[in-house]
């Protein structure tokens, strides 16, 4: 193993053999791999697509849709490994279930405007069955596993993305370390 193998995951020190800083957010302080204001921030920039789709603001397809989407993703992927956290799949995980959080509540208070008079109803043997606020409590709430769920997926993705090239820059590193001349 090399000096930096084993101090990887003890960031208080500057490894001289690597160009690589060392990690931020280290002795504790950020137990999730980024400040939570961080965690939020990112959350909450994925989450002004919601509204502006929701609402028809911005059409699936047309040529803002994909940037208000992948934008975030990249973003995400780019500040925890700017940001060197000693987590990032954790990091962006809970970046992602933040988002789900934001993405719930943003569908929930926009759930009449979007509907307006075509609100979802139950079908099938339950068509009718069920008084309406009962079943438009039972419909709201069975969006709210949708949210989150779409939500932390993202988050593993975009974790998993950042874990692979954290690592992938740690074994570059590591690579050249060992072929450059000891002094």
């Amino acid at each position: 193993m090399t000096n930096h193998d084993t101090t990887h995951h003890d960031t208080t020190h500057h490894d001289p053999t690597t160009a690589r800083t060392p990690r931020r957010g280290t002795r504790g302080q950020h137990r999730l791999g980024l400040p939570v204001p961080l965690i939020v921030a990112l959350a909450a920039v994925a989450a002004v697509r919601v509204p502006l789709h929701d609402l028809g603001v911005v059409d699936e397809g047309s040529p803002l849709a994909a940037p208000l989407v992948l934008v975030p993703l990249v973003l995400r992927v780019a500040t925890v490994l700017w940001w060197r956290s000693p987590r990032p799949f954790l990091a962006l995980t809970t970046v992602g279930l933040a988002y789900g959080v934001l993405l719930t509540i943003t569908h929930q208070v926009l759930w009449t405007s979007v509907f307006r008079q075509d609100a979802p109803r139950l079908g099938g043997n339950l068509e009718g069955v069920l008084p309406s606020t009962v079943e438009a409590l039972l419909l709201r709430a069975a969006a709210v596993p949708s949210g989150l769920l779409t939500g932390m997926l993202l988050g593993v993705l975009t974790g998993a993305v950042a874990w692979a090239i954290d690592r992938a820059i740690d074994r570059a590193i590591d690579r050249a370390a060992r072929r450059a001349p000891r002094r």
